[in-house]
């Protein structure tokens, strides 16, 4: 993902703050709340929660009203790119994006995975938020360049994250339990090739993510070494020595020199008698 250069500053908790950085802020919020349900539902300490009792049909209040808000918050971005008449260029980009996260939220709900999609989702909103805060320091000063470099490492150890507990709750864990049978009014989907289905969009996630961030650091890193090399190539201007004037003596008068006493130093022509 890339960011976007700042032209405006604006300050802090003003209107217009809030208009262009509230995802930032709404990445803040919804970080609090997971790691706050986390603790609540025992998710963490309990890494085998997130597949025994299959399928988690009966949820908690909390847990519900979060899905759904993040439901919402990703619908109301659809119509939120023409309100904010974002560039055409940034359009497909932004959508992806957009669409990404309403399959992935929407395929935990409905597959009765909300255990394992909180799990996922704080892993991938705490490296946004780390890139959302990188960002702001930035929009601060420009030359702090370093909370993004922490940011590129999390990312890579995110997606090895997000892949081996998906593979590790729905490859392992859901495949020896007892009840592998297709039944939607129990809302189970555990079967094999639900499984296969739910891995596959997993991986085809995080490395189409991977390969877009892979992309985007080679651009910005060739973008910066042509920048040094051609700040190598431009030659230094020589300084030319001063010109030293030899000046006749006396001072210079209307263009004429004079001698120290007025009288110009030139010898006057004597007439012939």
């Amino acid at each position: 993902m890339a960011f976007r250069r700042r032209t405006k500053s604006y300050p802090l908790f003003s209107q217009e703050f809030v208009i262009h950085n509230h995802a930032d802020i709404g990445f803040c919020l919804v970080l609090c709340v997971l790691i706050g349900l986390m603790f609540e539902e025992g998710y963490l300490t309990n890494p085998r929660s997130l597949w025994e009792d299959y399928p988690h049909v009966h949820l908690p209040f909390q847990v519900k009203f979060f899905y759904l808000c993040q439901l919402a918050y990703w619908l109301h971005a659809l119509p939120e790119l023409y309100f904010q008449k974002v560039r055409k260029e940034e359009i497909p980009r932004q959508l992806q994006y957009i669409c990404l996260y309403l399959v992935h939220i929407a395929g935990a709900y409905l597959l009765n995975l909300s255990r394992l999609g909180l799990i996922l989702l704080l892993l991938q909103y705490s490296t946004e938020f780390l890139f959302h805060t990188a960002r702001l320091f930035y929009f601060a000063d420009e030359n702090n360049e370093k909370l993004f470099s922490a940011w590129a490492a999390v990312f890579g150890v995110t997606r090895l994250f997000i892949l081996t507990l998906a593979v590790l709750a729905i490859g392992f864990g859901l495949a020896r339990m007892e009840n592998q049978a297709f039944d939607p009014e129990k809302g189970n989907f555990n079967t094999l090739f639900c499984r296969l289905c739910v891995l596959l969009l997993v991986c085809a996630a995080q490395a189409w993510l991977m390969w877009r961030f892979i992309h985007s650091q080679l651009r910005h890193w060739r973008e910066y070494w042509n920048e040094q090399s051609a700040k190598r190539r431009v030659p230094a201007t020589p300084r030319l020595p001063a010109r030293l004037i030899k000046r006749e003596s006396g001072y210079h008068e209307n263009g004429v020199v004079k001698a120290e006493n007025g009288t110009s130093p030139r010898t006057k022509k004597l007439k012939s008698p």
